[in-house]
């Protein structure tokens, strides 16, 4: 055991029938689709990944990059691996942060072989100057290097094999127009998904890690997964957990409790999202507010407020962005089970 673990600190490759046989293959990993017919939503990037990949395979050509983008769990690095499994590609994963040098892109791409899939996650953080670096490797397979240092310097040019290079994104207007405009086989946009796209998840995944859940279950775990397959897939997990532990079955009553326990309410919101609501209504007559003034107020982060709780409550319409602050709407205000002031309802009339 010691043994195997040690080979892992040091990143040897282990076959998947080893991970298996050990029990070690991480869980998420196993609820990830083998194909798209097992994907589930997203229809539209499907169906033009299928013409794309089809008129490549036909001309015998790697398939033209691509760029996926949208918040975080929707899908991108499974589309990515997908993608490699669709064309029988080798894929090569790696993020924007960990390349933080030219010898370092460098190293990636002369790696790589004739045909193989080159996916960086969280590409808007890959630093300016390898970025430029990557501008050539795209649009002529070739990459140039500096050797040397002052008058003694000298510029290689090396060929590079032909590879597709596929990208994902929470943040795609960081993404420099010069970068963006090379992706010449698309840039696609992940969609939230429906409440019935959302169930057909869960039951595939409650049948992989061979659960019995009926199906008010399943519904109520998709309203409250805030329409993102792995919020889903997490919150069924900690439900079957919780069945396990009380030795019950997984019905709706039971997932009423485990989400309970959990601070997640019937809408998905966590206990820091109805802090957020009722802190503004309570302590701030409902808004306009700042976000610096919200944060100081919960002694939390500002980019943790402004990045994961307030768009889910833009997209609920329980708050909204206004030129002097964040303001609660009367569906805010209902969600609280509060009444609307009616100083306020004429805005809203």
């Amino acid at each position: 055991m010691t043994q195997d673990f040690n080979k892992t600190l040091i990143n040897e490759p282990v076959s998947d029938e080893t991970l298996e046989k050990s029990g070690d293959k991480v869980l998420d990993q196993e609820l990830r689709p083998n194909n798209f017919e097992e994907y589930i939503g997203q229809e539209q990037i499907k169906n033009n990944l299928k013409i794309l990949l089809t008129a490549a395979k036909e001309r015998n050509h790697p398939p033209e990059h691509l760029l996926f983008y949208g918040p975080p769990g929707l899908g991108k690095t499974t589309m990515a691996h997908l993608i490699a499994k669709e064309t029988g590609s080798q894929i090569k994963v790696t993020s924007g942060p960990v390349i933080e040098r030219v010898g370092d892109l460098a190293s990636v791409l002369t790696n790589l072989s004739p045909g193989d899939i080159l996916f960086i996650d969280e590409i808007h953080r890959l630093n300016k100057t390898v970025e430029e670096v990557l501008y050539p490797a795209m649009e002529s397979g070739q990459i140039d290097i500096i050797i040397g240092k002052g008058p003694s310097a000298r510029t290689i040019q090396l060929d590079l094999p032909p590879f597709t290079l596929i990208s994902a994104t929470t943040r795609v207007a960081m993404i420099s127009s010069p970068l963006r405009s090379r992706f010449s086989g698309g840039v696609f946009r992940l969609e939230f998904y429906t409440e019935k796209e959302i169930e057909k998840i869960i039951s595939r995944s409650a049948k992989i890690l061979n659960m019995n859940i009926d199906e008010g279950a399943m519904a109520e775990i998709s309203k409250r997964s805030r329409s993102t397959p792995r919020t889903a897939n997490y919150l069924l997990k900690r439900c079957r957990d919780y069945a396990q532990v009380l030795k019950k079955q997984l019905t709706k009553d039971v997932v009423e409790e485990a989400l309970s326990l959990l601070s997640i309410d019937r809408r998905g919101l966590t206990a820091m999202d109805r802090s957020i609501l009722s802190t503004i209504v309570e302590k701030y007559n409902g808004g306009p507010v700042g976000l610096g003034t919200i944060a100081a107020s919960l002694s939390e982060d500002e980019a943790t407020i402004e990045e994961f709780s307030e768009p889910y409550l833009i997209q609920l319409g329980f708050i909204e962005r206004t030129p002097r602050g964040r303001v609660v709407t009367p569906q805010g205000y209902a969600h609280l089970g509060l009444d609307y002031p009616e100083e306020k309802q004429i805005k809203f009339a």
